[in-house]
C-alpha cells in the first residue's frame, strides 16, 4: 500500500502563515537590542586666559573708578556748599551781589557769574563752529593727502598750548589789536545792547569780547578733530553714488558728508562748549574786574565761575567763605556735566557712530 503523499508547502510560506496567524517567535539572534543610556553631556566652561581676566578686571575697575570719582566729587561739593548756602542772606540764584569777606554776613549770588560765563562760551562757540567746520571739510574733502596730515597736526597742537600762554597773548597782543575795531563797534552799533559801551576800559582789552575770541581759539582743536574724524567715516558708497549721478564736489559734500556728519559735528561743538564753560586761567588773566553789574555788553568786564574761584583761592581761610565759592563750583560742575551728557546723547542716537 502506498504511503499517502504529503503536500509540500511552497518555500516562503512560513512567512505568509505568520502574517495570517500568530507571529512567529523571533530567533535569538534577531531579538531587539535595548537602547543604551546616553552618557550625560558635560558642558565645559570656556577656557579664559589669565591675561583676559586681568584686562577685564582692569577695564571694569577703571569704569567703576571713574563713576565713583565723579560721584565723590559731586558729593563733596554738595556737603561743603550746604552750610554756606544756609547762611546766605541773599538769593543764591538770582542775586548779582557777591560779598564773602565777612563770614558772619555772607551775601553771594551767581547770576552775574552765570551770565558772563554763558556769554563768553556762546561767543566762543559762534566763532569756533564755522571755522572748525571749514577746516574739517578742507582736510577731509579738498586738501591733498600730503598736505592734510601736517596741517591736521598743526591744528591739533593748539590743544597742547598752556592756557596761561593764551591768556597772555589775549591780553597783550590780541587786546590792543582789537581796540580800534571795538571802538568802531561802540561808535556805530552802540544802540544795540551787546555792542554798547561796557563797564571797563576797552583800551585795556580786558573785555568779554577779547575773552570770547581767545576761548574760541582754545576750543577750535577739539571741534575740528572730532568733526574731521566723523567726516572721514562717510560711507564711500554714498560719495561714489553722488559722483556717479554727476554731482560736483560741493554737491557731494552737501548731500552726503554733511548729512552723515551733522550729529557728530553738533556733538563736537557741545564738547567744545563744555571746555569753554570751565576755562579758568586764560579768562582770569584777560577779564578786568568790573565795579558794576554785567550789562549784556561784549565790552563789559566781570568774572566767570572758574575765574572767580581761581582769583579768590588764596582767601579760603574760613570754611563759610570757602563754601560760597564751592557752591558756585557746584553749579559749574552740574552745568558742564549736563552739556557733556547732551553731547553724548546726540551721538548715541546714531548707530553709524557706534
Amino acid at each position: 500500500m502506498n504511503d499517502p503523499v504529503v503536500a509540500k508547502r511552497p518555500a516562503g510560506s512560513g512567512a505568509a502563515g505568520a502574517e495570517r496567524g500568530a507571529a512567529a517567535a523571533p530567533h535569538a539572534s534577531e531579538a531587539p537590542i535595548p537602547p543604551t543610556p546616553e552618557a550625560p553631556e558635560t558642558t565645559k566652561a570656556p577656557h579664559v586666559r589669565p591675561g583676559d581676566r586681568i584686562f577685564r578686571g582692569l577695564a571694569t575697575g577703571s569704569g567703576v573708578f571713574i563713576v565713583t570719582l565723579i560721584a565723590a566729587i559731586g558729593l563733596f561739593l554738595i556737603v561743603q556748599a550746604i552750610p554756606s548756602l544756609g547762611l546766605d542772606n541773599v538769593n543764591f540764584l538770582t542775586s548779582r551781589e557777591w560779598n564773602t569777606s565777612d563770614p558772619t554776613n555772607l551775601r553771594f549770588g551767581i547770576l552775574d557769574l552765570l551770565l558772563v560765563t554763558i556769554v563768553i562760551s556762546v561767543l566762543a562757540l559762534l566763532i569756533a563752529m564755522p571755522i572748525a567746520l571749514g577746516i574739517a571739510l578742507f582736510l577731509t574733502q579738498y586738501a591733498p593727502r600730503r598736505l592734510a596730515r601736517p596741517f591736521a597736526y598743526v591744528i591739533d597742537l593748539l590743544a597742547a598750548v598752556p592756557s596761561i600762554v593764551f591768556g597772555l597773548w589775549g591780553l597783550f597782543v590780541l587786546g590792543p589789536v582789537l581796540f580800534p575795531f571795538s571802538e568802531w563797534l561802540i561808535a556805530n552799533l552802540g544802540w544795540i545792547p551787546i555792542f554798547a559801551k561796557g563797564n571797563v576800559n576797552v583800551q585795556l582789552g580786558g573785555t568779554v569780547f577779547t575773552a570770547g575770541i581767545v576761548v574760541a581759539v582754545m576750543i577750535l582743536p577739539i571741534i575740528t578733530a572730532v568733526s574731521r574724524e566723523v567726516f572721514e567715516r562717510t560711507p564711500t558708497m554714498h560719495v561714489e553714488g553722488a559722483i556717479a549721478l554727476g554731482a560736483t564736489k560741493w554737491e557731494v559734500v552737501r548731500t552726503t558728508v554733511l548729512p552723515f556728519g551733522k550729529a557728530g559735528y553738533v556733538s563736537a561743538s557741545m564738547l567744545g562748549l563744555g571746555r569753554a564753560l570751565g576755562e579758568t586761567i586764560a579768562v582770569m588773566i584777560i577779564l578786568s574786574t568790573a565795579t558794576s553789574a554785567f550789562g549784556w555788553s561784549l565790552f563789559d568786564g566781570g568774572a566767570t565761575f572758574a575765574s572767580k574761584i581761581a582769583l579768590a583761592a588764596p582767601e579760603f581761610n574760613d570754611p563759610r567763605s570757602a563754601g560760597a565759592y564751592i557752591a558756585a563750583g557746584l553749579v559749574l560742575f552740574v552745568l558742564t556735566f549736563v552739556v557733556n551728557a547732551i553731547a553724548r546723547s546726540i551721538v548715541a542716537g546714531h548707530k553709524e557712530y557706534e
